[in-house]
């Protein structure tokens, strides 16, 4: 029997489109699914997210069909196109989809077919299957992704060599999804080309009507968004690439060069944007490497963190704060094939620490207490302190037990608010070193 999760750090498809839509300019959700899905989804992904609050139509505020027994007997299209019409009718938005739960893919409604009917009402419509046996969040944003871009959207009659999307970091599931987007998109636009965030404030319906131009698609993750992007370049002829999300100036400057290898861009300016961003980081970096350095601030490290914060954070401990990682947790519930790339990468990055699958609290509790035993009162032991715990919120309470310090960067994090805050590139690596130090300092 398969072992139950007590604590999850996602929540099911239609929790992850509807997560992505809340962050879409322009673009309204029509939930069809059981009365209290939506209000309760987007507030599971707005708290645990960072708080990162609610966007144009959605948690408690999107369009539903709030189905009940009545349509779980009769069916509930009649429901649906109800509410999609009183939508248009009420609701300003460039593009409508109608996303699906459980009860109603049980019951076989015709989702399809009723959009179809709204076709000729000048107001876009589409539908996207969202039930809960299809996966986690993180299925239901490529899920999302792939019926806008590769489905809603026709392949442009033309490519701009310029044009670059971004990828991969699921808006809530990645608490930090808009200050990363916004870090990587300020470095691609230093070197003078433009970028589609999508997710971002700064973006509009335009940038997503003008992805399938673009020459490029980046995807920041070894496992999510790969099928949507190869079936992105299949549809529009968009090559795509996948990387780890750079966290500091080592993972930032590597994550330039390699980028020359897929997209065209001037050698001079590559290389002076590098000089420029390095003599930046470092600059305030060495500021604060004074009080890290005479106070002794190095850690055993443990994190426990999704897929796509896996290897750049455990990267940036390692590589450039010279911290000892013991452990890295993977919380996601992957599958083997994706469990293996993970591995092959992990070791690619030449990471010293254990690699550990486990998504529940108390297994990852149980697992770092066989693995590194506390003391009990012996004469000698050799203990693993000071240890620094980066996890989610659910891992406060380990910390707190073994006198660890804890910093929550991982879903769920309701004890933390984000706004801009972000720990890609050059300045998100100066953010987290900052947050860590800060930490420390907090807790002396």
């Amino acid at each position: 029997m398969a072992d139950f999760v007590e604590r999850p750090r996602s929540a099911c498809p239609l929790a992850g489109a509807l997560a992505a839509i809340s962050a879409l300019p322009d673009v309204a959700p029509v939930i069809h699914s059981a009365i209290g899905c939506g209000g309760a989804l987007g507030g599971s992904a707005s708290t645990g997210g960072g708080n990162l609050g609610s966007g144009y139509c959605s948690g408690a505020y999107a369009p539903a069909s709030s189905i009940t027994e009545n349509e779980v007997i009769f069916g509930g299209a009649e429901r649906l196109e109800e509410q999609i019409g009183t939508t248009l009718e009420l609701i300003d938005a460039r593009l409508y989809i109608v996303t699906t739960g459980c009860v109603t893919e049980m019951i076989g409604d015709d989702v399809h077919g009723v959009v179809g009917k709204f076709s000729g009402e000048g107001k876009p419509v589409i539908a996207v299957n969202t039930p809960s046996f299809k996966g986690d969040s993180y299925a239901g944003y490529e899920i999302l992704l792939d019926g806008i871009f590769n489905h809603y959207l026709q392949p442009a009659a033309e490519h701009d060599p310029g044009l670059v999307n971004l990828f991969g970091l699921v808006p809530a599931y990645d608490p930090f999804f808009r200050g990363d987007l916004a870090e990587i998109a300020r470095l691609l636009k230093g070197l003078g080309l433009r970028v589609n965030t999508f997710f971002t404030p700064d973006q509009n319906f335009d940038n997503i009507l003008a992805a399938p131009k673009a020459g490029l698609n980046i995807v920041f993750s070894g496992v999510y968004a790969q099928n949507f992007a190869r079936n992105f370049q299949e549809r529009h002829g968009t090559p795509g690439w996948s990387t780890a999300l750079p966290i500091g100036a080592e993972a930032a400057t590597r994550f330039l060069l390699e980028l020359a290898g897929h997209i065209e861009v001037p050698k001079k300016t590559l290389n002076a944007l590098i000089e420029q961003e390095n003599q930046e980081y470092y600059g305030y970096f060495a500021r604060g490497s004074d009080l890290f350095g005479d106070s002794d601030m190095k850690h055993y490290a443990v994190t426990a963190t999704n897929s796509n914060y896996l290897i750049p954070v455990a990267s940036f401990l390692q590589r450039e704060l010279g911290w000892v990682v013991l452990h890295s947790f993977v919380t996601d519930q992957l599958k083997d094939p994706e469990k293996r790339q993970l591995e092959e990468s992990y070791g690619a990055a030449g990471l010293d620490s254990e690699l550990i699958f486990e998504t529940g609290a108390a297994g990852i509790a149980k697992t770092m207490a066989g693995r590194l035993p506390e003391n009990r009162g012996q004469r000698y032991f050799d203990d693993y302190s000071p240890l620094f715990i980066l996890g989610s919120a659910l891992e406060r309470p380990t910390a707190i037990k073994r006198g660890a310090r804890q910093l929550s960067i991982s879903y769920p994090m309701p004890n933390r608010l984000v706004m801009d805050r972000g720990y890609a590139g050059y300045r998100g690596g100066l953010h987290l070193f900052e947050d860590l130090i800060n930490s420390i300092l907090a807790t002396s």
